[in-house]
């Protein structure tokens, strides 16, 4: 992998969440970082974040269910950093809308779910990362190194949630698996990540309910990124689930508390 110093990385879906907190972590080691996200002031405040951390940022409005733009804000992206080390694939759709005429409908057996839950979990994060993936993997390939996450969870391996969560999951897995095995001969590494219980915005509006004692931070996940793509032997990870708690032990490195969340196995969701 490149120095820190000189890392060029794209984080899709920067606009807040875990997004965020990868590319305000990637800032930490001065990383030139282009975000993307649909919400034009979510992004200048995660590029502002990324500024102040030290590293640069681009920001870079983009929808990903639409190829065209996707193609465009590649185009930019990799003209203004000139490649690309790291992609991290964190767009993802499936969260929007939980609640349906004062209805929390997530949990709802499949039969009774809007079929658009199912296209806005492929659209705006399997398809999407595929397509995010196949734009970076050409500059990748040519300069024989790079790596590629894709930010997943534990309902690729067991229930949790609702069936089309955890077929948007395993199709994630899956989507590493076998990129990994095309892209390994050409030094380009592809993982999938999982975070654990992330304080995010939108778990937070929920804290009453919930046991936060093991909780992360969305930058945890970063950290956790910025780590791997700093791994020289990265390759050896290609093809592999990892958990971001887990590498935070094996790396050495803690949150933004000083803590270092026990990390969570498939038998704890």
């Amino acid at each position: 992998m490149a120095s820190a110093a000189r890392i060029r990385a794209i984080v899709t879906g920067a606009s807040r969440g875990v997004g965020r907190g990868v590319a305000e972590a990637l800032g930490e080691i001065g990383a030139a970082v282009a975000i993307t996200g649909r919400d034009e002031a979510a992004l200048a405040q995660t590029g502002a974040g990324i500024t102040a951390l030290g590293g640069r940022a681009l920001a870079l409005r983009c929808d990903h269910r639409d190829d065209a733009q996707t193609e465009a804000a590649f185009a930019h992206a990799l003209r203004e950093l000139r490649g690309v080390d790291l992609l991290v694939n964190s767009a993802w759709g499936g969260y929007e809308n939980m609640s349906e005429g004062g209805e929390f409908t997530w949990p709802r057996p499949f039969w009774e779910q809007p079929l658009w839950r199912w296209d806005a979990m492929f659209a705006a994060g399997v398809r999407a990362a595929y397509a995010c993936s196949r734009l970076a993997a050409r500059p990748m390939t040519a300069q024989r190194r790079g790596l590629i996450v894709n930010i997943s969870f534990w309902a690729a391996q067991k229930y949790v949630g609702n069936v089309a969560y955890g077929v948007a999951k395993a199709a994630t897995d899956r989507l590493t698996a076998d990129c990994a095995h095309e892209l390994r001969a050409h030094g380009v590494a592809v993982v999938s990540l999982y975070p654990g219980l992330v304080r995010t915005a939108r778990v937070m509006e929920a804290a009453a309910f919930l046991d936060l004692s093991n909780s992360e931070s969305p930058r945890l996940t970063g950290r956790a990124v910025a780590a791997l793509v700093r791994d020289a032997e990265v390759l050896r990870h290609s093809g592999r689930a990892l958990v971001a708690a887990q590498l935070a032990r094996e790396y050495g490195f803690s949150d933004v508390d000083g803590a270092q969340p026990r990390p969570l196995t498939k038998d704890d969701v």
